[in-house]
């Protein structure tokens, strides 16, 4: 059976990895990222791919930097035949990329050449795709630039959120490179060069792309709020402090308010000006210096005294 080194860190990749154990692969090694503090109290805590790799009694490597580390020696030294990775976080070195008889491929979470990069869910939700998908690809020293073996689309709903659309696309990413790995251990796959005239990036997300900027349409801050769920999470300020916009819909009320005015408050909702007479609906929030709540919850509490009128900016 074929021998693999997987590479990946993420709840994306776990399906994967499993994936491959279950199909009878020969797994070498799982490479991923370090243990990280989680959490307000920074507890140390493996990633995704590392605790179902111990799951399934797999031998882990995790590097800090691959590039001229022991690890990536390590790697070398198991003389795998296919090395495939899935969002593992770090650019691999042309020495590794060289090494493997059937090379270096990679499950990326779109349909490239569009959205090259690390947030490519993100980015897509983001824009308003009304489409994604999975592209399997040759790996290459220039980022998400390798040649193309397989590609699956599949719609992005107008209710998707990154959180969900990181969940269809793992089954998907399972699915596709199930199916294509057979032609590429016995030199039967496609391969198609990627067109550079198409290519669009999708970098790693901004602290600047989190904030809401309301004379921006409510259509446009759905999606950025829909694409931002459930993490990093959309945010603005209010009374001086940031305030996160968990969840939100396009509002129903018509205005001819500044952007970023409290237009309208119910019973589980309020609805806030945004660009071109539009409204935004927050449904679910989180006060500077308080847990996650929904808007009835802080409409109750802390946001008691909101009124129409007052501003977020």
């Amino acid at each position: 059976m074929t021998s693999i080194v997987f590479m990946g860190t993420p709840d994306f990749s776990a399906p994967i990895l499993r994936m491959l154990h279950d199909e009878g692969y020969t797994i070498k090694a799982v490479v991923t990222q370090p243990d990280r503090p989680v959490g307000r109290k920074r507890v140390l805590t493996p990633p995704p791919v590392k605790a179902t790799a111990l799951e399934l009694g797999l031998p882990i490597i995790q590097p800090e930097k691959l590039r001229g580390s022991e690890e990536l020696q390590q790697i070398l030294a198991l003389q795998p035949d296919l090395v495939i990775t899935a969002a593992f976080g770090q650019i691999l070195p042309k020495e590794l990329l060289d090494a493997p008889a059937l090379g270096c491929i990679n499950v990326h979470a779109s349909l490239l050449p569009k959205y090259r990069g690390g947030a490519p869910i993100h980015q897509a939700v983001m824009d308003g795709e009304k489409e994604t998908g999975v592209t399997i690809m040759y790996m290459a020293e220039k980022l998400d630039a390798g040649d193309i073996i397989s590609q699956k689309a599949i719609p992005i709903e107008e209710d998707d959120h990154t959180g969900g659309l990181f969940d269809k696309l793992s089954m998907v990413g399972c699915e596709l490179l199930k199916e294509t790995l057979p032609s590429i251990i016995n030199g039967t796959n496609n391969r198609t060069v990627q067109d550079e005239a198409q290519v669009t990036f999708a970098s790693n997300i901004s602290r600047e792309q989190e904030r809401i900027d309301w004379t921006n349409d409510a259509i446009t801050l759905y999606n950025q709020v829909r694409g931002l769920h459930p993490w990093p999470v959309a945010y603005t300020t209010f009374e001086d402090g940031n305030f996160k916009i968990w969840w939100a819909t396009i509002g129903k009320s018509k205005h001819e308010a500044n952007p970023g005015t409290v237009v309208a408050i119910d019973k589980d909702h309020f609805e806030v000006a945004a660009g071109n007479g539009t409204t935004l609906a927050l449904y679910d929030v989180q006060p500077a210096g308080k847990k996650r709540m929904t808007a009835e919850e802080y409409l109750r509490g802390t946001g008691s005294k909101l009124q129409i009128g007052d501003q977020f900016k």
